[in-house]
C-alpha cells in the first residue's frame, strides 16, 4: 500500500491539472466557450507570461478587438483565412457616443499592444468602405508580433505597424488596400506575401526612425493590382528617413517605372532609404527607377537576412 500511495497521488494531481485546464475556443454560434474574440482575450490573465492559444471557428466577428499591453504571448488561430473574419467599420472621423472623434491611431478594427503575439489562418478587415478615408484593419504596437497565412484587407491605411523600435514578421499573408496600406515606424519582415493594390496610389508609407537600420523588408513577395490600376509606387516616405527594401519580388505592371515617390518633398530624396534587388515581372524596371533609390548588389542583398533585420528574435524557430 505504501508503494501505491505515490502513484495514486501523482494520478490525482494529473487529473486535477487536466480538470483546471481552460479551453480557449471562440465560436459565433455559441458552440465554443466564448461567442466573441474579445471575451476570450478578456479572460487572459493580466501579466500573462505563458503561451495562450485561442482557437476561433469560422464566422464573421464584428467587434473591435484589443490585445492589451498586459496580455503577452497570445496566439489567435482561425479555422481558415477566408472563413474566420475579424472586422469592424470604424474610420478616421467617426464620432463616438461620448463625443470623441477617431483618428488614424484609434480607428482600427483590431489593436495589438501585447508582446509576443501571433495570429494564423484568419482575416483582419475594415469594412468602412472605399470613400471612408483612413480606416485601419490592424494596428500593431507590441513587440515581436508574427502573422502566418493571414489576410489584412480594407482600403486606405490597412496595416498600421505603429511601434517604433519593435519588430514583426509576416509569412504567406495577403494584404490588400488602396493608399499607404502598409505603413508605420516598425521593423517588419514580409516573406512570400501577396500585396494587392486597389487604387492608383502607394503601397507603403514607412516612418522609420533614423537610428533604426531597417523598416519594411519584403522577401520573395508578389505585388498585384485590380485590372484597371496602372500607377502605383512602391512607397512614399511618411518620415524623412523611411526605410523600405524589396528583395526578389515579382512586380505587376501597375508599378510605375520610377518606382518610388517623394511625397511632394524633394528634400526626402536625400534621406529616404529605398532599395531593391532582383525584382522580376513587368513592373521591374531598374534602369528607370528614381536616382535616389538604390539597386543593391548581390553581396549587399545577401547580407540582408532574417537575422540582420530581426536580430536575436527568430520567428521561424
Amino acid at each position: 500500500m505504501k508503494q501505491l500511495f505515490p502513484l495514486i497521488l501523482l494520478l490525482a494531481l494529473a487529473l486535477g491539472a487536466g480538470a483546471q485546464k481552460k479551453k480557449w475556443t471562440v465560436a459565433a454560434d455559441g458552440s465554443g466557450r466564448y461567442r466573441t474574440v474579445q471575451a476570450a482575450l478578456n479572460a487572459v490573465p493580466e501579466g500573462n507570461r505563458k503561451p495562450v492559444t485561442i482557437s476561433i471557428r469560422n464566422g464573421v466577428y464584428k467587434e473591435v478587438i484589443i490585445v492589451d499591453a498586459t496580455k503577452n504571448f497570445v496566439r489567435l488561430v482561425g479555422e481558415s483565412p477566408e472563413g474566420t473574419i475579424l472586422t469592424f467599420d470604424n474610420h478616421a472621423g467617426t464620432r463616438l457616443p461620448n463625443g470623441d472623434t477617431l483618428n488614424t491611431w484609434t480607428c482600427a478594427s483590431a489593436f495589438v499592444y501585447g508582446n509576443d503575439f501571433s495570429a494564423e489562418n484568419l482575416t483582419f478587415r475594415n469594412d468602412a468602405g472605399f470613400t471612408a478615408g483612413q480606416a485601419v484593419a490592424l494596428r500593431v504596437e507590441g513587440n515581436r508580433a508574427a502573422f502566418r497565412n493571414c489576410r489584412m484587407t480594407g482600403f486606405q491605411d490597412v496595416l498600421f505597424l505603429s511601434g517604433s523600435g519593435v519588430k514583426h514578421y509576416f509569412r504567406d499573408c495577403y494584404i490588400e488596400g488602396t493608399t499607404d496600406f502598409i505603413f508605420g515606424a516598425a521593423t517588419a519582415v514580409f516573406k512570400n506575401c501577396h500585396i494587392h493594390s486597389k487604387k492608383n496610389s502607394h503601397v507603403t508609407a514607412a516612418s522609420t526612425n533614423s537610428i533604426i537600420p531597417f523598416g519594411f523588408v519584403f522577401f520573395d513577395c508578389r505585388l498585384t493590382a485590380d485590372s484597371n490600376i496602372n500607377k502605383v509606387s512602391l512607397g512614399r516616405p511618411w518620415s524623412r528617413t523611411a526605410s523600405v527594401t524589396y528583395l526578389r519580388c515579382w512586380l505587376g505592371s501597375h508599378i510605375v517605372p520610377e518606382g518610388w515617390n517623394n511625397w511632394k518633398n524633394p528634400a526626402n530624396e536625400a534621406t529616404a532609404r529605398y532599395a531593391e534587388f532582383g525584382s522580376t515581372g513587368p513592373g521591374a524596371n531598374p534602369a528607370a527607377r528614381v536616382p535616389w533609390a538604390r539597386q543593391l548588389t548581390q553581396d549587399a542583398a545577401d547580407r540582408i537576412t532574417l537575422k540582420t533585420v530581426l536580430g536575436d528574435w527568430d520567428p521561424e524557430k
